[in-house]
Order: structure tokens, then sequence, then C-alpha cells
């Protein structure tokens, strides 16, 4: 159950923490809105006067007068007023951003296994929505809340001054008001939270189905996945309508009681009017104040309720910062200027936790400069070495090295500058092919691109295209070949110039042709450095020094390709269909 008291509320006191920096930066917000309060404070008061004193003695000149004082004050106002709600918009903005970017950065050290496991459109509604919900309140109501409380505050000590007893009758409708925003406020966040989690449904719904629409469009379940969206946003409007309830029974409830609260006041104030107890003009800036002061009544407890869904959003985007990284840098990291590349797995486990491990006791000593295949079959733990080779994965026991340095210890940006990974999958981004390649070195010069590009067998691809290596690849690099996506992550491989590559079926989705053009360049890449070779190709584990053969999670064979196809055992039973080895 959610905390009644917001200052106590631990969501909103972390959140606290992205405002402290900006808090010189919110004085001239504060300022500006004392004074644009107590300008509007002095227009009720004028309505005595003009009463009391103009109309009812007959002064004209007085009129224009108080009218004159009162357009101005108006017009000062209202300047503080915006310019303080401009200044804090742009303040709030920076807060939000600020958490944004630390979420984002979270993500960034949170391992392949928590992506494995999450929807990536809960991810992106929680990082985009959520915040944007957070940030949506903070600009609309946190200022609002300072401005109502000053004004609430002013407002009541002018209702005392003017009469007090008058004030106690109004009184008499904020006790249930009070006690019908807590009680729905409660239940509002909860609904509030339902809505969140339903609108990122169709969120991971949508990105789901858009990614696979030629599955969806070659199996024709168009019709099939139509339902499962309409499905998906009854579910959302059902949360929908449910929160608009409780919006309503949080706020419009407690202002209608509010309501009756005034009633009380123009029947009490007017019969002391009609009895001589009162003048007009008192009793007309008493009403004046007190239609006001339910203006920052009401806007409290709908503030109130504004901040259940702001918290609602709060608890989730904490659910993501709150994922423990499993790879953590250690407080002061060994830096690495270069490496020899000598490579190391000592009696390595690792598990995913779907019982039994992938990788049980590995240990594998690699030489610098040595060129190492790892083969096995699909599901036997050869992109898990990738994985724990740069540290996307830590080992759950053993020790991972480099140069006889524990991984653990060694600074994550030099592991990732000295050991590059082509993946099975590479990712290409929506930008040019040259701003592909570049992404891993962005300050390369067009002649360094370019022989990245040439080593990599893709100069014949760029050449045809009109606009070459500018030429837009389109989403996830959807407008190349599955081969084509490959051969511009080897080429961002070549412009990396790692001391170690490790390859994890660099070469999966290239015909034989492609393969035999890619591996001519691959040899000159892996000339001189260490070169892990993942692969269920038998011609490109024969060209390795060394290969490794992984069964049931441990070596099963360790040798020469010559060697090991010369004798009966796991490298041979592998490839058997492939031919004699």
């Amino acid at each position: 159950m959610a905390n009644p008291n917001p200052l106590r509320d631990p969501h909103l006191r972390r959140a606290l923490a992205y405002v402290r920096p900006y808090a010189g930066a919110l004085v001239p917000v504060v300022l500006l809105s004392l004074v644009g309060t107590a300008l509007s404070l002095i227009l009720p008061y004028l309505s005595k006067s003009i009463v009391d004193d103009a109309i009812l003695a007959g002064d004209f000149g007085a009129l224009l007068r108080i009218i004159g004082l009162f357009v101005l004050i108006t017009a000062l106002s209202f300047g503080a007023n915006v310019a303080s709600g401009m200044r804090y918009t742009k303040v709030s903005a920076d807060i939000l951003f600020d958490m944004r970017l630390a979420l984002y950065r979270h993500l960034q050290r949170l391992s392949p296994r928590f992506y494995a496991g999450r929807p990536l459109g809960d991810i992106v509604s929680r990082i985009n929505n959520d915040i944007g919900e957070i940030q949506r309140v903070t600009a609309e109501t946190a200022l609002a809340w300072f401005g109502n409380v000053l004004f609430l505050v002013g407002t009541v000590v002018m209702l005392v001054i003017l009469d007090w007893r008058l004030f106690l009758v109004g009184l008499l409708a904020l006790p249930p008001s009070l006690w019908a925003l807590v009680r729905y406020r409660r239940q509002l966040e909860n609904r509030v939270r339902d809505l969140r989690e339903r609108s990122a449904d169709i969120g991971t719904f949508l990105i789901e189905t858009l990614q696979g629409m030629k599955l969806v469009v070659g199996s024709n379940a168009q019709e099939r996945e139509v339902e499962r969206f309409s499905e998906r946003n009854d579910r959302f409007v059902r949360a929908l309508l449910s929160m608009r309830w409780f919006t309503y029974l949080a706020g419009g409830l407690p202002g209608l009681l509010l309501q009756a609260g005034t009633a009380a006041v123009f029947l009490f104030g007017g019969y002391q009017v009609i009895q001589g107890q009162m003048t007009l003009g008192t009793f007309v800036a008493f009403m004046a104040y007190q239609m006001r002061l339910m203006s920052p009544v009401q806007a409290l407890m709908g503030l109130y309720a504004n901040l259940a869904s702001a918290r609602a959003s709060l608890v989730r985007v904490h659910e993501l910062l709150d994922t423990p990284p499993e790879v953590v840098e250690t407080a002061e990291p060994l830096r690495l200027g270069g490496a020899e590349g000598i490579l190391a797995l000592e009696d390595v486990r690792f598990g995913f936790g779907r019982g039994g491990a992938v990788l049980d006791g590995v240990s594998l000593t690699i030489p610098a400069g040595q060129v190492i295949a790892v083969v096995g079959a699909s599901g036997s733990g050869k992109s898990t070495i990738a994985d724990l080779l740069v540290r996307q994965l830590d080992p759950d026991e053993g020790m991972v090295s480099l140069d006889g340095h524990d991984l653990r210890r060694v600074s994550l940006s030099d592991l990732r500058r000295l050991v590059a990974v082509v993946d099975q999958a590479p990712f290409v981004f929506y930008t040019t092919i040259g701003e592909n390649v570049r992404y891993a070195r962005p300050d390369a010069d067009d002649t360094t691109v370019a022989a990245a590009v040439s080593a990599a067998a893709l100069d014949s691809l760029v050449d045809r295209l009109p606009k070459g290596l500018d030429t837009t690849v389109g989403e996830r690099g959807q407008q190349l070949s599955a081969g084509e996506r490959q051969r511009v992550a080897v080429a961002r491989a070549f412009l990396a110039d790692p001391a170690v590559l490790v390859l994890d079926e660099a070469t999966g989705a290239l015909d034989p042709a492609s393969e035999g053009e890619l591996l001519a360049g691959f040899e000159r890449l892996m000339r001189g450095r260490t070169t892990v070779l993942i692969t269920h190709r038998l011609d490109l584990a024969r060209r390795a020094d060394r290969v490794v053969v992984i069964r049931d999670g441990r070596i099963a064979q360790d040798g020469p390709p010559e060697e090991l196809g010369a004798k009966p055992g796991a490298f041979r039973d592998l490839f058997a269909s492939a031919g004699s080895a």
C-alpha cells in the first residue's frame, strides 16, 4: 500500500535526489512564484474597496483609481507567473532528462541474460512513457503545488481577517473531503500502475509483431494478430476506464463536498448582510476569497491524485534501476594500454538458471597470436565463451583472464577495446554503411574505412550503390542481406584493430562463394593476433591452428584440426554429415 505521507515515501524521496543539483536554478522560480502569488492575493480585497468606497459611496474617481490598480496588479501577477512557469519547465525538463539518462546508463550495464528475460516493449515503456508521465506531472503540478499552497495560506489569512466565524462555516466540508481524497487516492495508484502495464503490453506486442511482420504475413496470421491486438487494447481500455473512475473519486468527489461548504458560506454570509452585521463590500470580498480558496484546495486535491500517477511510474522506473548488474567494474580497475593476447579460462562454470550448467569446468589456455576454433553442437556453450571473453557475462565459478589478468579486475572500456566480438547476428543501426563501419572508431578517416570495407569483402557492394558508403541501410539494416550485415560487422572489427578477435559464427549467413571472399580478409585480419573462431563450418575450423570441441559443457577434444580429423572422436562425429574429416 502507498505511504499516505509523500514526504516519507521512499520513491518520492529518491526522486528528490535528482532535484538537489538544480536547487540554485529553482531559486528564481520560487521568488517569482512568491511575487505572483502575493500580487494575486491583493485582487480580491480590491473588490471590497470597489463596492464600499467607490460604488456605494458614489465616487467615480475612486472607481477609476481602483480599477486601474486592479489592471496593473493583474498584469504584473500574470508576468511573474509566466516567467516562473517557463523557467520551471526548462529546469524540470533537465531534471527528468537526468533521470532518463541514469536509467539508460543503468540499462547499458545489464547483461544479455536480463534482456533475454524482459520484453523490449516493457523496457521502452518505462524509459519513455513512465518517465514522460513523471515529467508531465512534475512540470504541470510541482510548481502549481507550490503556488497553490502559498495562495491557500494567504487566502486563509485574509478570510480570517475579514470574518473568522464565516471562515469556520466554510471549513465544515473539509474533513469529509480529505477523507474521500485519502481513501480513493490509495486505490487510484494501483489502477494507474495497472494502466502502465497494459500500455507496455501493447508496446511489446507492436514491437514484436512489426519486427516479425514477414512471418506474420507468410503464415497468413494477419487476422489472428489483429485479434491479439484487440484483446490487448480491450484490457488497456478497461484499465483506463477503471483509472479514470478512481480519478473522479479521488479528485472530483472531494471537490463536490467542498462546494457544499461554499453554499453554507453563501447562506450564513448573506444572512449577516441582511441583518446589517456585515457590509456588502466585506461580503463580496469574502466570497471572492472563498471562491479562490476552492480553486487551490481542489487543485491540491487533484495534484494529490496526480501524485499517485507519478508514484506508480516511479515504482516502475525504480524496479529497473534496482535490477543489479551482473557485470560490475571494480572501484580501481586495472588499465591496459595494450595486450599480447594470451587468453585463459580456468575451471569456468556458467549456467543460465534453466537447470544444468552450460559450461561445466572448462579450462583452456590460448597463446598470443594463435587462431583457435571452438566447435560443438548448438547449445553447447560456444557463444557463452564469446560473452565471457568480453565480459558481457561473468562466470559463476572460475576465472577468465587476458595476459594473466583476471577480467574482473580489468577496466571494461580497455577490455572491450582490446577484445572485439563479431556476433552471428550482428546489429546494424539505421544509418549509413559508413557510419555503421565507423561505430568502432568514429574518428577514422575515409582511407582507413575504405581499407576495412575492402578487407571485409564489402567493397563490391559499396561500389554498386549510387551513394556508396553514404547509403542508408534501413531499420536494423533490413535493406542489406544477412550476409552483407555480417560483412559490415567484420569491417567494423577490422577498423577496431583489436588484440583479440572473437568471430562468433561470423560467416554463418554467407554462401560458400561469399564465405571464400570473406575468409581471405579474415586471414589478413587474424594474422599476428589471437583469434577465437566459434563456428559450425568445417572449412573454417580447418583454417585454425587448433580446434577445441565442446560437448555437454566440457572440452571433449583439443588439438590441431588435422590430428583431430585423423582419428575417431567428438570432432569427426560433429562433422560426419559434412563429409569425411
